[in-house]
């Protein structure tokens, strides 16, 4: 405890003072009143003691405030390790007087302190978030505070690129995969081999064309969105231009991280089926299948661990202008010792934004088809393959709808978990204080903090 003006350190005597007895005998004549106290046992007059100490001082972790007269006898002792906020009891010197524990500065102390000892002031929060580690809520309502406060740009960006590449979405579906596809064999019992391979590939065409369509189109909200939502933190709003300026020079390094990422996490897969298919190329058909599915079954929750320890490598590609190797390092650098946490979170965050994505894109979904040539019936038969124009832009709408809100939030959610990681790793809020312009954040003695 460091010595504060008018105080001595505790459990030492004044300067040029005898130290105090802790014998428990009666002290000597008090120097204010000027009575004579009771002599010791040699009959000689020790010398004075200065007034307002107490005959047996505390440990240090006890140290009590001299009060305003010292009584003669004993003083009460106080429990180990008891806490501020209670005034002590009337003593001889009238309420509060005695040597009981001090309570802290009260209402004429410096301002801002609470009455207990562990009470802190509440965090700066310049932006969206406190500066400080989050809770899982906070992460979560930082990511809908920062859609809420700057919607126009949030809200700008996703609709462009949501409307952007729902329309690639239906051209390449109308005007491609209709006539390319035929998956008719998949419902037909008496269909070959050969039918079967044919009808899978189409299919699997058609879904990795459209998923890397709005992959694309993720991959451009994301950076926009990380730029947008990195200055909420602080409290600074952003333009599209300024966001597209900022984001710009990195997309080519997230597009390839994007691809990278999930190509690792089938490479794995496959590596664990592989001795599954040497069985099957061994001639033991059905061992060797199950076989594999349990190898790639096995192998999938160790890809899992490595695309959560890599969750992160997106914000850090954005805002650290990394690369993409040195990205993937950063991310299972932040993750390490919090994957449960991390992973938690982003699930959570996943499950949230598919519930507010199906609450919208279901109904549209719904009226397509009741607006579509085949009614209800034809949305719920998967061997038709044709989808009518009428069913593609209604249910695209939805779909447009869907992202516009989800964007904000898987983005948001990701860009904060990783701000909070490094503000828990690295003390990052400091950082983040002096850019929101709080210079003296971090470096008060007492007082509230600036921005709480």
């Amino acid at each position: 405890m460091n010595d504060t003006p008018g105080w001595a350190s505790p459990g030492s005597a004044p300067s040029g003072a005898k130290e105090p007895d802790t014998s428990g005998t009666p002290g000597p004549t008090d120097r204010d009143s000027g009575t004579p106290g009771p002599a010791d046992q040699d009959g000689a007059n020790p010398p004075e003691q200065p007034s307002k100490w107490s005959k047996e001082q505390p440990p240090p972790g006890q140290w009590s405030a001299p009060g305003a007269h010292a009584p003669a006898q004993t003083p009460p002792t106080t429990a180990p390790g008891a806490g501020w906020g209670a005034r002590p009891p009337a003593g001889p010197g009238g309420p509060g007087g005695g040597h009981g524990r001090w309570s802290g500065p009260g209402p004429g102390g410096p301002a801002g302190w609470g009455g207990n000892w562990g009470h802190q002031p509440a965090a700066a929060r310049p932006g969206v978030i406190p500066l400080r580690p989050l809770g899982v809520g906070e992460i979560l309502d930082g990511a809908v505070s920062t859609m809420r406060s700057y919607w126009r740009t949030v809200l700008g960006i996703s609709l462009t690129v949501a409307v952007v590449t729902q329309i690639a979405v239906i051209l390449l579906q109308g005007l491609v995969l209709n006539d390319n596809a035929d998956t008719s064999a998949l419902d037909d019992p008496s269909a070959t081999v050969g039918e079967l391979a044919r009808a899978m590939g189409s299919t699997l065409l058609s879904s990795g064309l459209v998923l890397l369509v709005t992959l694309l189109g993720t991959i451009v909200a994301t950076a926009l969105l990380t730029s947008v939502t990195s200055r909420a933190v602080i409290g600074k709003p952003v333009t599209t231009g300024e966001a597209w300026q900022d984001a710009r020079p990195q997309l080519a390094k997230l597009f390839g991280l994007t691809l990278l990422l999930p190509l690792i996490a089938l490479a794995i897969m496959a590596v664990g089926a592989v001795p599954g298919l040497l069985a099957v190329a061994a001639g033991s058909h059905d061992g060797g299948i199950a076989l594999a599915i349990l190898g790639a079954f096995a192998a999938g929750f160790v890809a899992l661990w490595l695309m959560i320890r890599f969750s992160l490598a997106s914000p850090a590609l954005m805002l650290e202008k990394q690369g993409i190797v040195k990205s993937m390092r950063r991310s299972a650098k932040l993750v390490r010792g919090s994957w449960w946490r991390v992973f938690g979170i982003q699930l959570l965050a996943t499950v949230i934004a598919n519930i507010v994505a199906s609450i919208i894109v279901i109904p549209f979904a719904v009226l397509a088809a009741a607006l579509s040539g085949d009614g209800f019936a034809g949305f719920l038969d998967s061997s038709g393959g044709d989808l009518g124009w009428t069913f593609l832009i209604v249910s695209g709408i939805g779909s447009v709808i869907g992202s516009m809100i989800t964007f904000p939030i898987t983005a948001g959610v990701t860009v904060l978990l990783y701000i909070d990681r490094r503000i828990r790793r690295e003390a990052l809020d400091l950082d983040l204080a002096r850019a929101a312009g709080l210079q003296d954040y971090g470096t008060e003695a007492s007082g509230t903090t600036p921005g709480s």
